[in-house]
């Protein structure tokens, strides 16, 4: 096999880090030459500036670095134009023009929809450590932050001020921890900038959010829903009509009396409601060892009780995440805490094995047969 034979080889196994497919695939790879022991590779880039430039230089250096008779790399980069830049795109989108993935009859994706009857209950919190926990888990995972008006999940994720990388009108998620991100936040010309849509704007911003986004093939993604019932909660069971969603609530019974809401609208467009998640509950002081319920009590168990009730099946009180200041100083700081607390992980660990392994049911699904 000859030196050039070689090269293009080992570029094959030079996966892109966005689009993660190998280079040659993608038309990357523009040319090769081998002369006295220098090899030059043309690589072209999807746009100008592309951000992962130095990541691909180093990549190629290291596969190329194994071949002997290279002495030295020089790596030549162009950029794409229309016609190819177009090809990647159906490359990546299966041929295929611009559509939900997570909508087709033969996605294999899980959609769950974290959903709360207010704000303030941690709901963008549990869903960042539940990403992030199957992640490590070896889980392909996404979210996007469907919370138009508060999105928080860029810092909770520590990928402030970045932005994805656009193709056209497609657009790369940004990826940390394992966990592929898209936020309306990173679409904002400045991030105190607000977001003042209503209606169907609205249902148009998740469908481009959901479409527009190359997600690759995941195991999960994890919707980070505006608290409430409004026009995004009722998008999404129209948009993907095989979501499910959990309910996120505090321990406070008046908080329990609004998440049932947020249920209660999810069973009516016939989305699986498949557990309640209660947040911010009884602590142990570090201090005296008592239990301390900043929050009250019962008030995840009477969420599930009565989300069982109105569909008449079991929705399950998933777990109990404690009130715990490290929980939001990781966030503030875009650590999530499950990296650095095995007890707060063991939580989130127990929440993923009785959600994931679930076989899709029928059970509180309307499923308008009249008899």
């Amino acid at each position: 096999m000859s030196t050039n034979d070689l090269i293009r080889k080992a570029l094959g196994n030079v996966i892109d880090p966005e689009l993660h497919k190998p280079l040659p695939e993608l038309g990357m790879v523009e040319s090769v030459d081998f002369s006295a022991g220098v090899a030059k590779i043309g690589i072209l880039l999807t746009i100008v500036g592309c951000p992962m430039k130095d990541r691909l230089k180093a990549d190629i250096t290291k596969a190329l670095s194994e071949i002997e008779e290279i002495k030295s790399i020089e790596v030549i980069f162009g950029v794409m134009n229309e016609e190819q830049r177009n090809n990647v795109k159906k490359l990546i989108r299966g041929g295929r023009e611009k559509f939900i993935p997570f909508a087709q009859p033969d996605s294999l994706t899980r959609v769950l929809g974290i959903a709360s009857g207010k704000g303030g209950v941690g709901k963008s919190s549990v869903t960042v450590n539940l990403a992030v926990a199957a992640a490590k888990r070896g889980l392909k995972v996404g979210i996007l932050d469907a919370d138009v008006y508060g999105h928080s999940i860029p810092r909770l994720m520590g990928i402030l001020d970045k932005r994805p990388t656009a193709i056209d009108q497609t657009f790369i998620p940004v990826e940390n921890y394992g966990v592929k991100v898209v936020s309306m936040e990173m679409f904002k010309p400045e991030r105190s900038d607000p977001v003042a849509y209503r209606g169907p704007l609205l249902h148009k911003v998740l469908e481009q959010l959901l479409s527009d986004a190359y997600w690759g093939d995941l195991d999960l993604l994890l919707l980070d829903l505006p608290p409430g019932t409004g026009d995004i909660a009722i998008s999404l069971g129209q948009l993907i009509p095989g979501s499910e969603i959990i309910v996120v609530t505090t321990p406070q019974i008046a908080a329990a009396e609004v998440a049932e809401r947020a249920g209660r609208i999810a069973h009516q467009i016939k989305q699986p409601v498949i557990g309640v998640i209660e947040n911010m509950s009884e602590t142990i002081s570090a201090t005296t060892g008592e239990k301390i319920s900043i929050f009250g009590s019962g008030g995840g168990e009477e969420t599930a009780k009565r989300l069982s009730e109105l569909v008449g099946a079991d929705v399950p009180l998933l777990a109990k995440v404690p009130f715990d200041t490290n929980i939001r100083e990781g966030g503030d700081a875009g650590n999530p805490i499950v990296l650095s607390d095995q007890k707060i992980m063991d939580i989130f660990d127990a929440i993923l094995d009785r959600i994931i392994v679930r076989p899709k049911s029928l059970v509180g699904v309307r499923l308008n047969v009249n008899t």
